[in-house]
């Protein structure tokens, strides 16, 4: 992480502060603040309680009141009693509340006390590699040598695909022998953010449509086919605790489309 923060400021910032220093300001405010709101959501995420459940006395004077352990199983780790949507973490050695699954990059289970946390935090990180992949590509092609395709005309007169790709990536493999230093590591920066923000974004629509589904990573694997929670638009504005107006606009197109549906199937 440090090499590409480093990397990333040694082979983009004077590439950008040559355009205009307007234009690299802008890129240093808006670096510091991804930076700034990736790194506080980890933090959040991986050193915050996953959930743990509230601890109550039981097997010893005075007893549990009638009904206080309704719904309840016992953990035979933990020795005492789990609530209901509660998990055992043999990693962290604890039951979490509404566990979706333990992460090892954060070394931490994500839990109904910091998944949304967690679910921030994969979204800082697609907007930051989407920017960081944007400035790196845009850097390596102002100091890109000069390329000259020869025989690209006559591939692209005979409509041959496959000859017009070949053309293509032999003669920028080519040039690429000519960069600088500072290129090669810009090249290096642009596959990696892109290739971190497949992974990440894969992990992010994962992580919204088990929430839109109101449902778990964990509960999911355990009982495919049960349904945990209403289905709808609402279970991600609570969860990711819109405002109030956005709140409003969002279930209020979220019922608009339920209504619909329903009077289509009144009439079918």
């Amino acid at each position: 992480m440090l090499f590409v923060i480093c990397g990333g400021v040694w082979a983009v910032y004077p590439i950008v502060f040559s355009v205009s220093k307007f234009c690299g300001i802008f890129h240093c405010m808006v670096t510091v603040l991804l930076a700034v709101f990736t790194i506080t959501s980890y933090c959040l995420s991986s050193f915050k309680s996953a959930g743990a459940p509230t601890n109550i006395r039981w097997g010893s004077y005075p007893m549990v009141g009638k009904n206080d352990l309704e719904n309840y199983t016992f953990c035979t780790y933990c020795n005492k009693p789990k609530p209901p949507r509660a998990h055992h973490c043999r990693s962290c050695k604890m039951c979490v509340v509404d566990m979706d699954h333990h992460c090892p990059f954060i070394g931490n289970c994500v839990g109904a006390s910091n998944h949304q946390a967690f679910v921030i935090f994969l979204i800082s990180v697609v907007i930051s590699c989407t920017y960081a992949a944007v400035m790196t590509i845009y850097a390596s092609y102002q100091i890109w040598p000069s390329v000259n395709f020869p025989n690209l005309a006559a591939s692209w007169h005979s409509m041959n695909s496959m000859k017009i790709l070949m053309e293509i990536i032999t003669t920028l493999a080519g040039s690429a022998f000519f960069l600088s230093a500072r290129g090669l590591v810009l090249v290096y920066l642009a596959f990696a953010t892109l290739s971190v923000n497949a992974g990440i974004g894969v992990l992010l629509c994962q992580q919204l449509s088990y929430i839109y589904g109101g449902n778990t990573y964990l509960n999911h694997l355990i009982s495919p086919n049960a349904m945990h929670g209403a289905k709808g638009l609402q279970n991600l504005v609570s969860f990711l605790g819109c405002p109030y107006s956005i709140s409003r606009v969002l279930l209020r197109y979220s019922n608009t489309g339920k209504l619909q549906d329903n009077s289509g199937s009144k009439l079918l």
